[in-house]
């Protein structure tokens, strides 16, 4: 359930009361995990994978009330302004133009209220914290404008002309450290008021990194840049079948020989500052680690791009030297490979299994069928790329799965074909099991959350007050019971007889 999707007046889900209120929901309901998407702010398409940092946080995620609660904002701050017309979407233009009008007042009002916290924020992120609201800043200057569009002598991130810049613009460089702030408060209260009622977070950690971001700015020395800090390959799929010109995404590639020479500072320092934040985290891309596929930057599409060695497990083996046992899932999707399947076994992580790719009549033995989960893996009914449970059900490109399910499953009208696909999760070997909350709340195509092949608006679905019922918080604890998944009952092992508490 990405923090985005939750319900509040303010046009978009936040990590203050309706992420509590959420949280309660999943302590009620017996739930141990609740996985989120990346939390940085977003660049053009509002992709959480194409964000502008990967240490800032969205302030559109920034809860208002928790503001006016501080006395950081007061009421007619909030009032009338346009957070967009649907509660059900996020409406990304009124945030772009709204969100950072009303947090400025609230900054401007910080340092008369948290001055030792906030000057103690400020040197323990001081690695990241000023590149990026000078970054920030500048792009602010320039209209929003990517920086490979800015004037020669500002791509880089460490000219004089940089610094006479920033200096201009001090008081927006100001906004961006302490809106920072606010961030990492609010997203620490919430990690806590969730561990506190027995629930963990699981973070999520794009693999690529975007074009227009600081972290290419200002380390191009990471990526394969040429000596004008343009990009000579970027990152893409292989043509297939589906897609005879291949897929081009755009993003910078690593200069894995580099980074390997310097330990894998980089990396190492980005996953420490992520452990932080959560209690796990799903690996985005784990593919790309192992080989990733190289598009010459000018051509138009992937058809002359070629594959190249990424690190294997080298780097992550370095990084349990440096940081000790990582609590990683590994999204293993996309191309099965006998070697590829082979890294995932050696690193010890677990992988992903997701029901929805199940059940195909030609492909009896997959290894998404739940005969086939070994316990260390995690199940899914889908990810976020993926369509609800029930648009899936009523997809008639899906026909053939859907009559394999529901007689492999043994599926009911009376059951409900959609908590028929939740069973099979819950009752499968592997040792965790996550579900979309569009599918708890039985919502169709209209609730999918993103679709790569671009036929609905991406990434702006958002819960209604009032889905979180009591009711399915108790039918869903039920089932935690059944099939001893309940988190309450893991930790108290001695009542395992008693089904109250959390």
């Amino acid at each position: 359930m990405p923090v985005s999707a939750l319900p509040s007046p303010y046009g978009i889900g936040t990590m203050g009361k309706a992420a509590r209120e959420f949280i309660d929901f999943l302590a009620d309901a017996g739930q141990t995990y609740w996985q989120i998407l990346p939390v940085g702010p977003t660049g053009y398409g509002n992709s959480p994978y194409q964000s502008l940092s990967s240490y800032a946080g969205s302030t559109y995620l920034i809860d208002l009330e928790d503001l006016i609660r501080d006395g950081l904002l007061k009421e007619e701050d909030v009032k009338d302004v346009n957070w967009g017309k649907d509660p059900g979407h996020t409406d990304y233009g009124a945030m772009y133009n709204e969100r950072n009008k009303v947090l400025r007042k609230a900054t401007e009002r910080l340092a008369m209220k948290h001055p030792a916290e906030y000057l103690k924020f400020l040197r323990e992120e001081s690695s990241w914290l000023k590149d990026y609201a000078v970054f920030m800043a500048i792009k602010d200057h320039f209209k929003g404008k990517p920086w490979t569009q800015w004037p020669q002598e500002l791509r880089r991130h460490n000219s004089n002309e940089v610094r006479a810049l920033a200096e201009e613009c001090k008081d927006d460089v100001i906004f961006y450290e302490r809106v920072q702030y606010l961030f990492f408060k609010q997203m620490k209260a919430m990690k806590k008021y969730a561990n506190d009622s027995g629930v963990q977070i699981i973070g999520d950690l794009p693999f690529y990194i975007a074009a227009d971001s600081i972290d290419v700015w200002s380390h191009p020395e990471q990526f394969q840049m040429n000596d004008r800090n343009e990009m000579t390959f970027v990152s893409g799929f292989a043509p297939d079948y589906g897609n005879p010109k291949g897929q081009k995404w755009g993003n910078p590639l690593f200069d894995w020989d580099r980074m390997r020479n310097d330990g894998y500072s980089w990396w190492i320092s980005r996953m420490e500052y992520q452990e932080k934040l959560y209690d796990m985290i799903r690996i985005d891309h784990f593919q790309g680690y192992l080989s990733y596929f190289a598009i010459p930057a000018n051509d138009e599409d992937a058809v002359n791009g070629h594959w190249r060695k990424g690190p294997g497990l080298e780097l992550f083996r370095l990084m349990e030297q440096k940081l000790g046992k990582l609590q990683i899932i590994v999204e293993d999707l996309g191309q099965l490979t006998p070697e590829f399947m082979a890294m995932v076994k050696e690193s010890g992580y677990p992988g992903m299994k997701i029901l929805q790719y199940a059940f195909d009549p030609n492909d009896p033995g997959s290894v998404y069928m739940p005969f086939q989960y070994d316990h260390n893996c995690v199940v899914y009914t889908g990810t976020h790329d993926n369509d609800t449970l029930t648009g899936w059900l009523n997809d008639k490109n899906q026909a053939a799965r859907v009559s394999r399910a529901v007689e492999y499953l043994g599926m009911s009208k009376e059951e409900g074909y959609t908590w028929g696909i939740l069973r099979a999760a819950y009752s499968s070997t592997a040792d965790l099991a996550i579900v979309q909350m569009q599918d708890l709340l039985e919502l169709g195509s209209e609730a999918r959350f993103n679709d790569p092949a671009g036929k609905i608006p991406a990434w702006t679905w958002r819960c209604l007050p009032g889905m979180f019922k009591k009711e399915l918080a108790e039918k869903l604890k039920e089932k935690m019971l059944l099939y001893c998944r309940n988190n309450w009952q893991a930790k108290h092992p001695e009542n395992s007889g008693n089904t109250h508490g959390k």
